[in-house]
C-alpha cells in the first residue's frame, strides 16, 4: 500500500514496478490537507495586505492562499509580487492570477538556496509564506541569514485521514512519505503489530518517526542507489528475486 494519492497518469512507476513483479499497489493515504476557517486564521493577527510579496514552495499552499482569501473577502492587489521554488508552481498561479513575468520570480533548480539568493534580491520587500502546521524552517534560516522581513502564516493544516472500521487494511507492505503518515497509522489502528509486514519510508525525518514508533524499517529512499521511493521498491524487488532463485524458489 502506497501512502499517497492514486497517479493521475497510468504511466506512473508504480505500475509498471507492479506489472513487473506481478504484485498489486493499493493507494490509500493516510494523512489529508485541510485550511484553516478564517476565524482560525485570525487568531494569528496577520494582516495579508500588510506584505507586499508572497512565498510559495508548493501548490496546495497557492490553494490555500486564495481559498483563505476568499474566505476573509481579501482583494489581492496587482502589485503583489511571488517568489515560487519550482517554474511549475509558479505557473501554477495562472489558476487565480494573471500571469505576469515581472512580479513572478522562481528558482530554476527548485532548490530553497536559489530561492533564498532570489528573494535576497529584493531585501525590501515584506514577505508573507503561507505553511501547513508541519513544515520545514530550511529555507527560513536562509532567510534569518539574509535579514529579510518575513511571518510565517499558518493557513493549512495537516490531518490523519481515518480509515472506515469496516475498511480492509491487509497488507504486505506499507510506503510512508511523511512522519504525519506513521502518526496516522498508530491513531487508526493502536494495536498495529508489525510482524512480517514490510515498511519503507521516504526522507530522513520519516525513517526517524518509523524507527521511534518502534518498527522495522525494511525499505529507504532516497539513497545513493536509489534517489526516489519507486526505485528503492524496485531495487528490493529485484533482491527478493535474485534471492529467491538462489534459494531455489
Amino acid at each position: 500500500m502506497v501512502s499517497q494519492p492514486k497517479p493521475a497518469s497510468e504511466k506512473s512507476p508504480y505500475f509498471d514496478i507492479a506489472e513487473k513483479y506481478g504484485v498489486e499497489v493499493d493507494f490509500r493515504p493516510f494523512i489529508k490537507v485541510e485550511s484553516l476557517s478564517a476565524r482560525e486564521f485570525r487568531q494569528q493577527r496577520i494582516s495579508i495586505l500588510d506584505y507586499s510579496a508572497v512565498i510559495f514552495t508548493a501548490r496546495t499552499a497557492i490553494d490555500h492562499f486564495f481559498h483563505l482569501c476568499e474566505e476573509l473577502r481579501v482583494t489581492i492587489p496587482e502589485t503583489m509580487k511571488y517568489f515560487c521554488i519550482t517554474e511549475s508552481i509558479a505557473v501554477y498561479l495562472q489558476k487565480y492570477t494573471i500571469y505576469r513575468k515581472r512580479k513572478i520570480f522562481f528558482s530554476q533548480t527548485g532548490k530553497v538556496e536559489e530561492l533564498a539568493t532570489i528573494i535576497g534580491k529584493h531585501p525590501k520587500e515584506s514577505y508573507l509564506v503561507p505553511v501547513s502546521d508541519i513544515h520545514k524552517d530550511d529555507l527560513f534560516c536562509l532567510l534569518d541569514t539574509k535579514k529579510i522581513n518575513y511571518i510565517k502564516a499558518v493557513m493549512f493544516r495537516t490531518v490523519s485521514n481515518d480509515f472506515a472500521q469496516d475498511e480492509t487494511f491487509d497488507y504486505d507492505m506499507l510506503l510512508f512519505f511523511s512522519p504525519s503518515g506513521i502518526t496516522s497509522l498508530l491513531k487508526n489502528f493502536p494495536d498495529f503489530r508489525q510482524d512480517d509486514i514490510r515498511i519503507g519510508c521516504f526522507g530522513p525525518t520519516t525513517a526517524k518517526a518509523v524507527k521511534d514508533a518502534g518498527l522495522r524499517l525494511d525499505v529507504e529512499a532516497p539513497t545513493p542507489e536509489a534517489p526516489s521511493m519507486t526505485a528503492a521498491l524496485e531495487l528490493y524487488f529485484r533482491k527478493e528475486q535474485a534471492n529467491g532463485k538462489k534459494n531455489g524458489k
